[in-house]
Parts: structure tokens; C-alpha cells; sequence
């Protein structure tokens, strides 16, 4: 027991702890001096250490002739010590291009945009370019603030897939040199590049065929109706549908936010009822995941075709009939074409509209119960 007496001193190095977090944090013994976070060596720095003047390090730097083995070693030597690494923005800023150029996707959850983003990487890396990307979550207000943002750090050319529909706010963007290409969806009031899938005659196809196997019920869920692709997909629904001479009644389309709740709703609510649908197509990946949580809880099989693949896919039983866009194919087209825009061999915007293909797995298939 302690007492008023006792010659007990609390530990000093005693971790503290977070009172809000619980979380205890144990000092770290020093390896080196302590560095000021947010400053890094420069030549001078280098030049110091080593004991060379700065246009000696300026060459060693840079490859270039004119220095002795011995004092290069040195020079290196002080690179490695300092962790000193070259300034390549001021390079490049020095020739008018920062090497970097900016991605602005809908999602990054989303699988559509993981191959499409590397595609636009990999274009970028051996134009020896550095691409910057960020998410709008398909909110114009978030893509405007994020490709403006992207602009003020001086990027050399933008890859928008948009939110919004207006993009006037780019125009001086656009008159200042700055690269753009839209992808997925066309720009909105202003000319510049867009590479899409064929959404229009992609949808058109994947319900002429669930029509080519017997089924006239079919019903479409899709993305909310201001999106580009959706409206597309719908009109390519539509007229297959018209093409096979089949009214369609407005229970049997359902467009909106592809959140699993709302998807569901839609779903059940197509295969309930006295006229019920027996083959679905769904507009995009998210929705096909939910609808085939859906139709595995029915009694009766009800055909089914998406648009956009997805993983799995092929496993399942049966394995799910899509309409596949190539993602990566997209990606490096418009990468292509910035780098074109960037080079001076392109000046006229255009449309260039990818092809999509139908995978036949199984699901789209399944002829009508009835």
C-alpha cells in the first residue's frame, strides 16, 4: 500500500491513453534525428553534405557528363543519406506540362470502372503521365468541384465519366488548353470527345433475345431516367419491343436509384399480379446482382439478361445471359484520343460509340413458363 511517505513516482514513459478511443499510444524510439514532417532535402542540401557546388549535383541528378567517379559516388552517397529525390514537377512545369492528367469516375466501388481505370493508367504511364482520379458518386455538383480542383493543381487533360448534364463550367478550362474526353456519357451543352458502348442497340439486342425465345411479358429496370445510358437502354428496349409488335404496359418498366431496396420492390412487384413478366432486363450490373437475388427466391424460372457483366457470372446456376461492354477497350480509346488532343493530332471533337456483345450463359434462355 502507498502512503502520504512512499517514495513511489509514476512511470513518466507510460503509454497514454486516448479517452476517447481507448487507443494506446506507444512512443517509438527514434532511429535518427527527428525531421520536420512536410520539408524535404534539396540540392543545396545534397551539395552541402557532399561538399560540391549545386551544378555538380544538377548533373549527377540528371545524368548528365562531366563529373568524376569519385565525386559522383560522393554525391550519391548524400542522395542516399538525405532520402533527397529529384523535383520532376518543376521539370515538367518548366516545359508547360505537369505529366499528369485526371480521371473523374462515378463510383470507384463500381467493377465497371476498375478495368476502364486501369486502361486509362497504363495509356497515361507510358506517355510517362501520372493520372489522378477521384469518385463524384454521381453528383453533378461533386464532378464540377472535383474536375476544377483537378484543373487548378494543372493538369495536363481531364477523363470524365459525368454526373451533371451542364458542363459550361469547363469551357474556359477548354479555351486554356486543358484536354478533355467524356466517357460513358456525352458532355452536356459544350463540344468535346466522348467514347461510349452502343447502349441503344446493346439493349435492343438483349431483349430481342429473351423475344427470340418465346417470351412477350418482359420487363426493364434500370438506372434513374436524367443518365444517359439508362435512357438509352430504355429506348433500345423499347424498340425491340416495338420491332416484335409488343405494346408494353408501364408496370412492366421501372426506372430509379439502383439501391438494392428499390430494385427489389420493382422486381417483385413485375412477377406479382395478374399479368406477371416472365423474363427481366436489367439495366446495369447493380441491378442484375439484385434481381438475381430475387428470382431465386421464385417458385416458377423467369428468364433474365443484364447489362454489364459480372463476376460469377459464368458459375452460376443458370449462369447469367448479359450484354457485355468492354470496359478496358473504352478506357484506352479515350486515353488514346487525350494523348491525341495533347499531341495537336486531333482538333475536331467525336462521338466514337464501342460495340457491346451478348454472352449467352443460360438465363436469358429459360423459355416463358406460360
Amino acid at each position: 500500500m502507498l502512503d502520504a511517505t512512499s517514495s513511489y513516482k509514476p512511470r513518466i514513459d507510460a503509454p497514454p491513453v486516448d479517452d476517447r478511443t481507448g487507443h494506446r499510444t506507444v512512443p517509438q524510439t527514434p532511429l535518427r534525428s527527428a525531421t520536420r514532417y512536410g520539408t524535404r532535402p534539396t540540392m543545396k542540401d545534397v551539395a552541402a553534405r557532399a561538399g560540391v557546388g549545386l551544378k555538380t549535383v544538377s548533373r549527377v541528378v540528371n545524368g548528365e557528363p562531366g563529373v568524376t567517379p569519385e565525386t559522383e559516388r560522393r554525391v550519391q552517397e548524400a542522395i542516399d543519406a538525405l532520402g533527397f529525390r529529384r523535383n520532376d514537377s518543376a521539370r515538367v512545369l518548366r516545359k508547360g506540362r505537369t505529366a499528369s492528367i485526371g480521371l473523374v469516375l462515378e463510383d470507384l466501388a463500381d467493377p465497371f470502372y476498375g478495368p476502364l481505370s486501369r486502361s486509362v493508367e497504363e495509356v497515361a504511364r507510358a506517355h510517362g503521365a501520372l493520372l489522378i482520379n477521384g469518385s463524384s458518386a454521381e453528383d453533378p455538383e461533386r464532378e464540377q468541384e472535383l474536375v476544377l480542383a483537378l484543373c487548378a493543381r494543372r493538369v495536363d487533360g481531364l477523363v470524365v465519366i459525368p454526373a451533371g448534364d451542364d458542363h459550361r463550367y469547363l469551357e474556359p478550362e477548354l479555351k486554356a488548353g486543358v484536354a478533355t474526353v467524356f466517357v460513358d456519357r456525352p458532355a452536356g451543352h459544350i463540344d468535346a470527345d466522348v467514347v461510349l458502348s452502343d447502349n441503344f442497340g446493346g439493349a435492343r439486342d438483349g431483349v430481342a433475345h429473351l423475344i427470340a425465345h418465346g417470351h412477350r411479358r418482359i420487363g426493364f429496370i434500370g438506372d434513374m431516367p436524367r443518365i444517359h445510358t439508362a435512357a438509352e437502354r430504355l429506348r433500345g428496349y423499347r424498340a425491340a419491343m416495338e420491332d416484335a409488335g409488343i405494346p408494353v404496359a408501364g408496370s412492366w418498366m421501372s426506372l430509379g436509384v439502383t439501391d438494392p431496396e428499390r430494385v427489389r420492390r420493382a422486381a417483385e412487384e413485375m412477377l406479382t399480379g395478374p399479368d406477371p413478366v416472365t423474363a427481366i432486363f436489367a439495366g446495369n450490373n447493380r441491378v442484375t446482382v439484385t434481381v438475381i437475388r430475387v428470382l431465386a427466391e421464385q417458385a416458377r424460372r423467369v428468364a433474365l439478361v443484364g447489362f454489364d457483366d459480372i463476376e460469377l457470372a459464368d458459375l452460376l446456376q443458370p449462369g447469367v445471359t448479359v450484354v457485355a461492354q468492354d470496359a478496358s477497350d473504352i478506357g484506352r480509346t479515350a486515353a488514346d484520343r487525350l494523348f491525341r488532343q495533347l499531341d495537336g493530332t486531333l482538333v475536331t471533337p467525336e462521338r466514337i460509340e464501342l460495340p457491346t456483345r451478348l454472352i449467352t450463359r443460360g438465363s436469358g434462355e429459360i423459355p416463358p413458363a406460360d
